[in-house]
Formats: structure tokens, sequence, C-alpha cells
């Protein structure tokens, strides 16, 4: 068994993997280190372009698009490690990138997974939307991280440089221990890709484990690659996996409340969308919602098998606030000046 596994999930990524592909390899060098392409399907000739440039890539070819979560899962269930990178194909790895992360979990057994400093490809002085300095959640779901409050990404000025423990780590490029990936079963692949990643972690911690990022560990993230950040698809699975992700994990106290406080803000979002004119993101949430009702047993069974949560703000990781209102009301429009302790 190898140490490391280096996961790039593919569809129809040839331009990234053209680009990006030659600096993973170049910096993520080691005798115990494998890559794997996971094509999902692709028609763009990604995967004959990684078979005929890069023999000492492992390539493993899908016949259709399984999604983010059920790419990876079908993938890392052909693959032995004791730790699996999972990277986005439009990633740009720095040298030196990937050690950090390794040892931190070496030393910390308690660790189920770490993320790096994502930073912006498109302006690198900024972080990067998914996952920008360490991820976390409000008490009605929302995600947030450091450096990053919906939109709003901050300027890296080394103020989130400091080791700390966060709620989850980001899908763009996390580090996840074998051992904990299979205790708590990898993905949900129902959410089918978005927030897949925050469903994970949050059964990590229900199970004991911690997830950190490690600033020493920098990578640089286009971003959107796949779906645009605009896209009424991707707007349709945020609104909907949110409610997926609350109804799965919510520990009992309080459970109707939140979900019922999170279903108004979400009808409010939607009118929002409908008063800008922009008809096609309304249509998503109202998808989303009718989506959710739809698979409501399905989500019953999925509680259920999870087992009694107890209420616990995993020491703070999740925050007691209400981000809308933070965000939108009080103009707090970055990490620090939410007054968190993290």
């Amino acid at each position: 068994m190898v140490k490391c596994a280096i996961v790039i999930l593919n569809w129809n990524g040839i331009e990234f993997l053209k680009k990006f592909l030659p600096g993973v390899l170049a910096h993520s060098t080691g005798t115990d280190i494998n890559i794997y392409i996971a094509d999902n399907g692709s028609d763009d000739g990604s995967a004959e372009y990684v078979a005929e440039n890069f023999s000492s890539i492992k390539l493993i070819r899908f016949d259709k698009n399984n999604g983010f979560a059920g790419g990876y899962n079908l993938a890392i269930a052909q693959i032995e490690a004791r730790y699996y990178v999972l990277l986005n194909s439009d990633i740009e790895v720095t040298e030196g990138w990937l050690e950090p992360m390794l040892s931190y979990l070496e030393i910390n057994p308690d660790i189920a997974s770490v993320q790096p400093k994502i930073l912006s490809w498109l302006q690198r002085e900024k972080f990067e939307y998914a996952g920008a300095a360490g991820g976390f959640i409000d008490k009605f779901g929302y995600p947030l991280c450091r450096g990053r409050i919906f939109y709003k990404t901050e300027k890296d000025e080394g103020q989130y440089n400091n080791q700390t423990d966060i709620f989850w780590s980001t899908g763009a490029c996390m580090v996840v221990r074998a051992e904990a990936w299979k205790k708590c079963g990898g993905f949900d692949a129902d959410f089918f890709a978005h927030m897949e990643e925050i469903d994970l972690c949050w059964r990590f911690h229900k199970s004991g484990y911690r997830v950190a990022y490690v600033p020493q560990s920098v990578v640089y993230h286009v971003g959107g690659g796949v779906l645009p950040y605009n896209s009424p698809f991707k707007t349709f699975l945020n609104f909907r996996n949110s409610l997926y992700l609350l109804y799965k994990n919510l520990p009992d106290k309080n459970f109707h409340r939140i979900l019922f406080t999170r279903k108004i803000l979400d009808g409010i979002a939607a009118l929002f969308f409908l008063a800008k004119g922009e008809f096609k993101s309304f249509r998503a949430v109202w998808k989303a919602h009718m989506d959710y009702y739809r698979d409501i047993e399905q989500l019953k069974e999925k509680r259920r098998a999870a087992g009694k949560s107890e209420p616990t703000d995993f020491a703070g990781l999740i925050l007691n606030k209400n981000i809308v209102f933070e965000f939108y009301i009080r103009r707090r429009r970055t990490f620090s000046s939410l007054k968190t302790n993290i």
C-alpha cells in the first residue's frame, strides 16, 4: 500500500489537464505517491490525452458522469493508500505543497482531513471562493470560510496563517485519512456535487475526528471550471444540498426550528432572485425544495442510520450566528469581523 494517492476527478477538463497536470507531476515526487486521473465519462478527449502523454499516471475511466461525489466514491474504492488527496483539475500546485499536510496528518492521528491555503489563480493576492483558509458553517447551514463570506473574498495579508481546526475542508483540495473515509462511508452520492465535503466532514466530527487547515501548503484555484458560480444548476445544488445536509446531521434539539428558519430564508432568497429578474435562479430554488420534499423519506432513513446526534457546536466550529444577517444587515464582510475565536 502506498502512503499517498493523488486522485484528480476529471470531466471534460482537457484544457485544465494540459495546463496544470505537469505541475502536479513536478511538485508531487516520491516513490510512495501515486497519481490517478478518474475520468467521469468525458467526451473531449481528456482520457486519451492522459493515456498518450503521461505514462506514469494511472487512469480510471467511467462510462458516464457520476458527479463529483459518486465519481470520487467509485474511484477511491479502487485505490489502496493511507491518504487520499482529492484535487480539482483546475488547481495549480506549488513546490512543497503536499508534505506539510501529510506531515500534519502523520503526527495527529485524530485528524481525518486537512486542506491547504487556497488562493485565486486569477487574482493571486486574494483567497479563492472554494475553501479559502478553511471552512465553517453557521447555525442555519450556510457555508463560509476564513477569507470568504458569500461572494466576498479577502486579500491574503497573512491574517489566516495560523494552523487551526476547521469545520470542513474543501473538496477542491483536501487530504483525507483513508481509515476515516472508509469508517464514515465517503461522500453521499445523492449530493451529486457541492457540499458533499461538508456533509462528510460533519460525519467526521460526529465520529470523533478533527478537520484542520495547514497554511504552509498553498495552491491556486481557477474555480468555476465545470459549473460557473452564477450557474442556475449550481444554485439548485447548493440550495437542495443545504437542506439535505441539515436534515441528515442536525441534532434533535431545535431540529425543526432550524430547518423551518432555513426554508424561510431560502424563500426570501428566491423572492430576491425574482425581483432582480433572475428567473432561472428563482426556479432553481423552487426545484431544490421540491426535490428535498420528494426525497424526504430517503433522508429520514439516512438520519436514522446515522444514529442520535448530540447537541454540540464542535468547539465553536459551527458558528452560533446567522451569516445572512451578519453579512447583509450588519455589513460584516470578513471572517475576522465576525468576532469569533477561530
